[in-house]
């Protein structure tokens, strides 16, 4: 009769009434005797697992659709990685795989066949979801108690466990499937609420309704809930309304295939409330537009008992919690009290549960972030790399478009295509036989006025950075290859980018990489962490002397620690730059520097400001508008050019 349902599936399991710890982990993928292994070593009284689990008995492999078969023979920890190889070849057809995977003396997608027969025992209780690569009918047996096995409970939309350790009762309540919202109301060949096929499994609407429905009937304000899923209320707006409707304490949940666990509560992401709430309109908003498009398909098919977990279902889009502005006030329990968990898979990591005298302390374990092959790839000094150097050889004109990429990375590149290509300028294949411009001022003459003087100024320093820029480029041509054409010659550019995964910017660190043939390094800039009290002092008379520029603070002199002055090199001589970088022992010596502005020094008027961490003090070869390697860049074409207007770019900006 309509509205009478069946009790629900419930029981409570005393672990341990003082303290007691609970392992929690993903994606076993069938390597079940791997449990009791990682139960011992967290020294558990139970685990709770989120899926994949490795539900696949003998008789699933014919269920299983092609595809789905390569991924589980491509990720599963029972195969190893030579036999991988073998079995995914090119030349196998799908019935050969499947004679390859029958045929076998050792399991190869699952051991839960041995688990069955009880070939495998459990040594904890393991309470578990399905996740999205499972058979189906497993499922649907473990619900119509035609499987049963000793310390596996599978936990579902019907199905809820109470464990009382530690102090506390956690009501688990579980949710299996991916989470695609275009199948949410598509059963495939699951029975009742169900949802699965060909080897896959995905949550559906009436799973979301039934869950709720069984959350309500078992509610005890003395137990602490846990939403146990496969697909992870941080990525799906539908799983946070769900933990909001089932009033969850914590989340644990999979599906992201993380290298490292992840734990936060919506507080801790969103910038306010607001924020919460936009995510959750969002969900409410895509799910609507797929209910609009099958809502008479579907009430057309439902019985009584499968429309009231409709309306649970829909209930659980609808919650939003009010806004602030409105006069409503922050949810708590969904804002800041529900903290949820995302694990990685069982292979890299795992979270521990640590309960004692009421109190959750919390352990995460994972492999951690590779980030060694960085090192292993850092150009040396020694000299040049060859195949036989044990080190790694930088791209050469030999081999075009090569470069240093880290162990696992995906970033797709075409062969023989260079990292990136911008359009090049033609670069000069020897130096400049002019002679190195004079660094004396020029003090005009009689027949001189003064505009005729700043005239002449601006064109010798107009000069002097042609003369610099020339120079430049000609030795980085020595040096290394450049992406220019003369003559009908193609060169390289090379970019050293040496433990950067990703895309390449213009970042003025980046350096012109030298090729193999020199034995070359790239350049680096050796200068320590600058004084945070230093100021910038632009515009400044040469030659110009350390005692001058302190003079030039007056009384602030005092707080001055150290002076440097910038020189260029042109011609094989130094010239001093119209810029100073003055260090000052504390803040407030660098704000009484500060008052200076304006003043004169000589005949030239300096302006002061606080120095800026992008700009590089000291002088010499590599310094000025990017330094070395955006002088290369410049010259290749392959960055900001100067303005060419007789301003100096470095002094004056």
């Amino acid at each position: 009769m309509p509205g009478q349902r069946p009790a629900v599936n419930t029981q409570t399991k005393v672990l341990d009434t003082v303290q007691g710890r609970l392992l929690c982990i993903a994606d076993i993928r069938g390597n079940l005797s791997h449990l009791n292994a990682l139960a011992a070593e967290a020294n558990a009284k139970a685990i709770i697992h989120t899926g994949d689990f490795g539900f696949i008995d003998t008789a699933s492999l014919d269920r299983i659709s092609d595809r789905t078969l390569r991924h589980l023979i491509m990720y599963s920890p029972l195969i190893t990685m030579p036999h991988r190889t073998r079995i995914l070849a090119p030349e196998n057809s799908p019935s050969a795989i499947r004679e390859m995977i029958t045929t076998s003396q050792t399991p190869l997608l699952s051991e839960f066949p041995r688990l069955l027969s009880g070939q495998i025992k459990l040594s904890v209780p393991v309470y578990t979801v399905y996740g999205a690569c499972e058979d189906v009918a497993v499922i649907e047996r473990f619900r119509a108690g035609q499987y049963n096995i000793e310390n596996l409970h599978v936990i579902d939309e019907a199905t809820t466990r109470c464990i009382d350790i530690g102090g506390v009762k956690f009501r688990l309540l579980g949710l299996g499937g991916a989470f695609v919202p275009h199948k949410l109301f598509d059963n495939g060949d699951g029975q009742a609420t169900i949802a699965g096929g060909q080897g896959t499994m995905w949550t559906t609407a009436l799973q979301v309704g039934e869950l709720v429905d069984t959350a309500q009937r078992v509610y005890d304000a003395t137990e602490t809930r846990i939403l146990v899923s496969h697909a992870s209320p941080g990525r799906e707006g539908l799983m946070a309304q769900l933990a909001l409707a089932v009033k969850a304490d914590l989340t644990i949940s999979a599906g992201l295939h993380f290298r490292y666990p992840t734990s936060y509560n919506e507080f801790s992401v969103q910038a306010d409330f607001e924020g919460f709430r936009s995510k959750l309109l969002s969900s409410k908003e895509n799910f609507e537009k797929i209910w609009d498009a099958v809502k008479s398909q579907v009430e057309a098919v439902l019985d009584d008992n499968q429309k009231i977990l409709l309306e649970k279902a829909l209930s659980v889009v609808e919650r939003i919690p009010p806004p602030i502005s409105a006069g409503g006030s922050a949810d708590e329990n969904a804002w800041k009290n529900c903290w949820n968990w995302n694990l990685t898979d069982a292979a890299f990591g795992q979270l521990v549960l640590d309960i004692k005298e009421g109190r959750v302390n919390a352990e995460m374990r994972s492999q951690g972030f590779n980030y060694a092959y960085r090192r292993q790839s850092t150009p040396t000094t020694a000299g040049p790399a060859g195949p036989d150097s044990g080190l790694p050889v930088p791209p050469s004109q030999n081999q075009p478009g090569s470069g240093v990429t880290a162990p696992g990375s995906t970033v797709p590149t075409k062969p023989g295509t260079p990292a990136f290509s911008k359009s090049s300028t033609p670069a000069p294949n020897a130096k400049p036989t002019s002679p190195a411009p004079t660094n004396e001022p020029d003090n005009g003459s009689p027949d001189k006025d003064k505009d005729s003087q700043k005239k002449d100024k601006k064109k010798q320093k107009e000069k002097e950075k042609k003369a610099e820029r020339a120079a430049e480029r000609a030795s980085t041509s020595q040096n290394g290859d450049l992406n220019g054409q003369e003559g009908g010659k193609k060169d390289k550019v090379k970019v050293d980018i040496t433990g950067v995964e990703g895309s390449i910017g213009t970042d003025d660190n980046l350096a012109v990489s030298p090729s193999a043939e020199t034995g070359g390094h790239t350049p680096t800039s050796r200068r320590g962490p600058r004084n945070p009290y230093t100021l910038f002092v632009k515009h400044l008379p040469v030659p110009v002397t350390e005692d001058e520029i302190k003079e030039f603070f007056g009384e602030a002199k005092t707080g001055i620690v150290n002076v440097k002055i910038p020189q260029s090199y042109q011609g094989g001589s130094k010239t001093q730059r119209h810029i100073a970088y003055v260090e000052f022992g504390d803040e407030e010596a660098m704000k009484a520097g500060l008052t200076k502005k304006g003043e004169k020094l000589r005949d030239a008027t300096p302006q002061v400001s606080i120095a800026d961490d992008n700009r590089e003090p000291g002088g010499g070869r590599g310094r000025g508008r990017g330094g070395y390697a955006m002088r290369g860049l410049q010259a290749a074409g392959l960055g900001r050019q100067p303005s060419g207007r007789g301003k100096p770019p470095t002094d004056d900006n």
